[in-house]
């Protein structure tokens, strides 16, 4: 562990302008008529995405949205690792760290870190206060590449556990969705003295008769099941790619704005409740500070590579270790992995709080940041 340093996101005028450059020299493949979204990105969405991001796009804006808290960046085993700490202006307020996933970012959590960390000031009670440390995972974003063959879900999660070590916490609670609920797992299944209460709105679970899976399942999450294996027909290819070879994919995403773009905004179409309209559920600017946040560090190649790592030719996938701590969960509507409790309670044994969100998807916090903030809130009560 190294020292921490104060950082800052400093978008340059040559980053835009060589940007610029590649959007206005994007080459557009062909498309079937009346193809839409069944065969990837469609078009002509993904083209007005590119002229929002070359003509209307406002870089200074976007860079004081990253700017409004305080980050920071250190160097655990080995890796960089960035990390928004917003400390709390009330005494008793709780250490929560939250964990993204992929292809989020910490642009995921910039609409909700106010609300948590100063509840007062955004209508609310200072009882429900967070301390709010939100890492970006090494290999995303501005933590930047990886280092190292092998840095996988185990290896993150000791990383923040290290790093609210560092940070003088030894309790808190974990948070997390996609890669950030795998994560949080991995610091509550192995630091159990360290997290207080684990808080996921994306979570994993196993049948308790294997030979028998949809026994004991309501008619909804036997029909919740029929769809998933459907989803994973038509959605898993994204998957395949960047769990075997992902390098091969990453010199086009790197080198072209247009394809990281396509590449992305199809899982924030696909895994959101927006009614087949991306932008009901996030407006152009929101989707192109996560798109612009992988641009500018040239980190998609490294983000697909945790999937090689976690679930490639060469990964040694582990025992499902049992979670003891006290667990939330929230189900938004749309989240991709409908797992039933009745599953999630072969893992989880001590599952506190179940919530049926109304309305939002696999990207929780960016999508419906006030459900989501009050969610986490009813939930932490208990623990402070």
């Amino acid at each position: 562990m190294s020292a921490i340093r104060p950082f800052r996101c400093e978008i340059t005028d040559e980053q835009i302008a060589d940007l610029n450059r590649r959007l206005d020299q994007t080459r557009w493949p062909d498309q079937l008529d009346g193809a839409g979204w069944n065969y990837g990105t469609e078009r002509t969405f993904l083209q007005e995405l590119c002229n929002h991001w070359r003509h209307r796009c406002d870089w200074r804006a976007c860079e004081a949205r990253f700017n409004a808290f305080p980050q920071f960046m250190t160097e655990i085993e080995g890796e960089q690792v960035h990390f928004y700490h917003v400390r709390s202006p009330e005494p008793h307020a709780a250490p929560l760290i939250i964990t993204h996933g992929y292809p989020g970012s910490v642009a995921e959590f910039l609409d909700i870190i106010g609300p948590l960390s100063d509840p007062v000031r955004y209508g609310g009670e200072a009882c429900d206060a967070f301390h709010v440390i939100a890492p970006s995972i090494p290999g995303y974003g501005f933590s930047g590449p990886t280092r190292h063959k092998g840095f996988n879900i185990e290896a993150a999660g000791s990383i923040n556990l290290k790093l609210m070590e560092m940070l003088g916490y030894d309790r808190f609670i974990a948070q997390g969705g996609d890669w950030g609920s795998a994560i949080s797992n991995n610091m509550a299944a192995s630091a159990p003295e360290q997290v207080m209460a684990l808080h996921l709105n994306f979570i994993i679970g196993i049948p308790p008769d294997m030979t028998d899976p949809l026994a004991g399942l309501t008619e909804k999450e036997r029909a919740d099941q029929a769809w998933k294996a459907e989803y994973d027909r038509h959605e898993a290819g994204y998957q395949a790619i960047q769990g075997t070879k992902p390098q091969s994919l990453a010199y086009g995403l790197t080198d072209s704005p247009a394809g990281l773009a396509g590449w992305v905004v199809e899982k924030f179409k696909t895994w959101s409740d927006c009614d087949d309209n991306v932008t009901q559920s996030f407006s152009m600017d929101r989707l192109l500070d996560n798109i612009m946040l992988y641009w500018l560090t040239g980190t998609i190649n490294s983000a697909m590579r945790l999937y090689y790592e976690g679930m490639g030719p060469n990964a040694k996938p582990g025992a499902l270790t049992k979670v003891t701590v006290p667990t939330g969960y929230a189900h938004f509507p749309a989240e991709i992995r409908p797992t039933p409790r009745l599953w999630a309670e072969q893992i989880y044994t001590n599952i506190v709080r179940w919530t049926e969100m109304p309305a939002g998807g696999h990207f929780a916090a960016f999508e419906q940041p006030q459900a989501f903030v009050e969610e986490l809130r009813a939930f932490a009560r208990e623990f402070r």
